[in-house]
């Protein structure tokens, strides 16, 4: 079996090239055109946080329906499956108020957000941990 594109690139997010994000591989290393390869699976999640936490802080993204029409336009995904998909693993409907500066809903969101992108969610809790301290949250 194949390992998903996002795993393979260390972005479980699959966040497209653009940003100058901390922990990106060299350019002479890229061998993605579309999106971000990253060192380690924990810069690929940190890039996800800040990411996240933007989207409700810069543009009153605070729930998981407005939060993943943003994250997968429907002119690339099945935007409506997608919300459902991580409304349902988080536990709250899409609609509901959540707030990304809560650690533990953070970690049920990108758990399922990663899911979601790749068939899998291959990362321990220590992963994510890391991830958060990078991120200086």
């Amino acid at each position: 079996m194949t390992t998903p594109r996002g795993i393979r690139n260390n972005n479980p997010g699959n966040i497209r090239w653009g940003d100058d994000w901390q922990g990106l591989v060299s350019e002479s290393q890229r061998t993605d055109k579309s999106f971000c390869q990253f060192k380690t699976p924990e810069y690929g999640i940190r890039a996800m946080i800040i990411i996240l936490r933007n989207y409700q802080r810069k543009y009153g993204l605070s729930t998981v329906s407005g939060i993943i029409k943003r994250w997968a336009p429907p002119n690339e995904n099945n935007t409506q499956a997608y919300i459902n998909s991580v409304a349902k693993a988080t536990g709250v409907s899409p609609d509901q108020r959540i707030d990304t500066k809560d650690s533990r809903f953070m970690m049920k969101l990108l758990q399922a957000i990663i899911q979601h992108e790749n068939g899998q969610q291959p990362y321990g809790f220590d992963v994510f941990v890391r991830a958060v301290e990078l991120a200086g949250l």
